[in-house]
């Protein structure tokens, strides 16, 4: 699966470069996601901006991000939402549950402004 991760101070980032996310690579993302945490990341921004369809496999692999963030007490920050995936998000009603923001700048700015409280 073509992504990139880029390890920063305060999260980590994880960039899908793909216009699918779906049955045929989500695992590999949920692996992935998996492996950083068990580097002992806490926080892990995922930016889904060439992301343009996302089916159900796609958003088990963001729910499992968000759970092991919330288990390591850190933050899982979901961004760059495509309208037809920020549909099916609202649809399945996870934007009451995932911190979502338009870009990965506005996640950083959240992730400071948290750290500081």
């Amino acid at each position: 699966m073509a992504f990139e991760i880029r390890k920063n101070e305060k999260y980590t980032l994880v960039k899908v470069n793909t216009d699918r996310l779906d049955t045929n690579n989500a695992p590999d993302l949920k692996s992935e996601l998996v492996v950083i945490n068990n580097n002992g990341e806490k926080n892990i921004v995922l930016d889904l901006s060439s992301v343009a369809y996302c089916d159900s496999s796609g958003l088990r692999s963001v729910l499992v991000a968000n759970r092991l963030c919330e288990d390591a007490i850190g933050t899982f920050i979901l961004c760059g939402l495509q309208p037809d995936v920020e549909n099916l998000v609202k649809i399945s009603m996870l934007h009451t549950v995932l911190l979502i923001t338009d870009t990965v700048k506005q996640a950083e700015e959240l992730l400071e402004k948290k750290e500081n409280l």
